[in-house]
């Protein structure tokens, strides 16, 4: 499992399987190996549903997103 968590409040998001965090992966941007924050918006969530994206994944970015345009997430293992 694993955590999805508010960059900027550091508030948990939710979580999700090994199998989202595959996905976010193989279509965000990583600026390292250990890089485990990435910017998402409304587009990024829509493109991820286009693509194949979970449900649940889908269901919990946006609303860890919320009101808000954007927003940085970061992940950690459980």
């Amino acid at each position: 499992m694993v955590n999805l968590y508010d960059s900027a409040t550091g508030a948990l998001i939710g979580n999700i399987s090994d199998e989202d965090l595959t996905f976010m992966q193989n279509d965000m941007e990583e600026e390292s190996l250990e890089d485990t924050e990435y910017y998402i918006n409304q587009v990024t969530v829509d493109w991820f549903e286009t693509q194949g994206a979970s449900p649940g994944l889908v269901a919990l970015l946006r609303k860890g997103l919320g009101s808000n345009d954007d927003m940085d997430i970061r992940w950690e293992r459980a």
